[in-house]
C-alpha cells in the first residue's frame, strides 16, 4: 500500500500533466503574461473540452427565485470573467436554479459547458425530467447529463437496469440531445467505484475537500480509478458549505481551494452567494499554483479535529 506521501506525490505528478500554473505562465515572456489574467483551464477527460479551474454551482443565490436579479447578475459576471462550466439540477430550488440559469442561457448558451442531472433512476422518469430541464434552461441540448446523488448499490443497479436511467441517457446521446453522460455522489466512494467499473461514464462529480482524507475518502481509489479511465473529474463540497473556513481547520479559503485544485481534477463547482464571493474565487483560481506534498500534509493535519464538519454530507445526507 502506498504511503500518504507517495500517494500525494503521485497525485501531484498527475496534476502537473493537466496544466501549468499561472505563475509559471507569467514567467515565460511578454506574449504569455496575458494568460495570468485569465482563469486556468484543464481538459475534461476524453470530452475534448477545456474547462475553467473554478466553475459555477447552481445552488445558493443562483437557485432562489425570489433573488432572480441577483442570480442573473452572478451568472453573467461569471461568464464575463471566463467561467465556462455551470452545474445545476432540477432539485435545486425546486427548479428555480435551472430557471435562473435559463434566463442567461437564452442569450449566452454557446459560452457554457452546461451540466444538469436526473435524480430519477428509471427510463421514463429520466426522459420526463430531461424535457422539463431543457424547457427551464431554454436550450435544446446539454453538454453533460448526470445521474444525481448515487448513494447505494441499489441506486446503481436501478439506473443501469434494463428500464433504467442509463438506457434513456444513451438514447438521448445518440439523438444529440446530450453530449456526455456522468455520475455524481458524495456519500460513499465504494458505490461510485462500483458504478464506474460497471459503466463507461464520461465524467464524475465527486466530493473532495481538505477533510476528505479522514473519513471514507473519495481521493484515494475512486479518484485514481477515474483518472485511469480518463474521465472528466469535477470536484464539489470543496469548502464543505463553509464548515472548514474560517472557524474550522483550514485557515483560509485560498488554502482550501488550492488543496483541491492540486489534485488531478478538472474543476471544482462552487455555490456563490454574492458577487464579492465570485470575485474572490476567480482571483484565487487565477493565482493558483500546485501545492507541494508538505503543504498538502499540513493542511490535512489541520482539518483532523474538524473531520466530521468537513465530511458532514457523508454522515448525515
Amino acid at each position: 500500500m502506498l504511503s500518504r506521501r507517495e500517494f500525494l506525490r503521485r497525485m501531484l505528478a498527475m496534476t502537473a500533466s493537466l496544466s501549468i500554473g499561472t505563475k509559471v505562465i507569467s514567467s515565460l515572456g511578454s506574449d504569455k503574461i496575458k494568460a495570468a489574467s485569465e482563469i486556468p483551464k484543464r481538459e475534461l477527460g476524453k470530452t475534448g473540452e477545456e474547462i475553467s479551474l473554478v466553475s459555477l454551482g447552481g445552488e445558493s443565490t443562483v437557485e432562489q427565485r425570489d433573488r432572480r436579479e441577483e442570480a442573473i447578475e452572478i451568472i453573467n459576471k461569471a461568464l464575463d470573467e471566463g467561467i465556462n462550466y455551470i452545474d445545476t439540477a432540477p432539485s435545486y430550488g425546486n427548479g428555480g436554479s435551472e430557471e435562473n440559469i435559463g434566463e442567461v442561457m437564452a442569450h449566452r448558451r454557446e459560452e457554457v459547458f452546461l451540466a444538469t442531472k436526473t435524480h430519477d433512476r428509471s427510463y421514463e422518469g429520466t426522459k420526463s425530467l430531461l424535457e422539463d430541464s431543457l424547457n427551464r434552461l431554454k436550450t435544446d441540448y446539454l453538454d453533460l447529463y448526470q445521474l444525481h446523488n448515487i448513494r447505494t448499490t441499489q441506486d446503481v443497479n436501478e439506473a443501469l437496469g434494463e428500464n433504467g436511467a442509463i438506457r434513456a441517457m444513451e438514447e438521448l446521446k445518440e439523438q444529440g440531445v446530450i453530449n456526455n453522460i456522468g455520475i455524481t455522489g458524495h456519500r460513499d466512494p465504494e458505490v461510485l467505484l462500483q458504478a464506474i467499473e460497471e459503466y463507461d461514464f464520461d465524467c464524475i462529480l465527486l466530493s473532495l475537500n481538505a477533510a476528505d482524507i479522514h473519513y471514507q475518502p473519495f481521493q484515494d481509489e475512486l479518484l485514481s480509478r477515474a483518472k485511469e479511465k480518463e474521465m472528466g473529474i469535477i470536484a464539489m463540497k470543496t469548502l464543505a458549505q463553509g464548515r472548514l473556513v474560517p472557524d474550522g481547520g483550514v485557515e483560509s479559503i485560498e488554502k482550501a481551494l488550492n488543496y483541491v485544485w492540486s489534485f488531478p481534477v478538472t474543476t471544482s463547482i462552487i455555490g456563490i452567494s454574492t458577487l464579492e464571493e465570485l470575485r474572490e474565487d476567480i482571483e484565487l483560481a487565477k493565482s493558483f499554483s500546485t501545492l507541494g506534498e508538505e503543504e498538502m500534509l499540513e493542511i490535512e493535519r489541520s482539518t483532523a479535529p474538524y473531520e466530521e464538519e468537513g465530511n458532514f454530507f457523508k454522515y448525515h445526507w
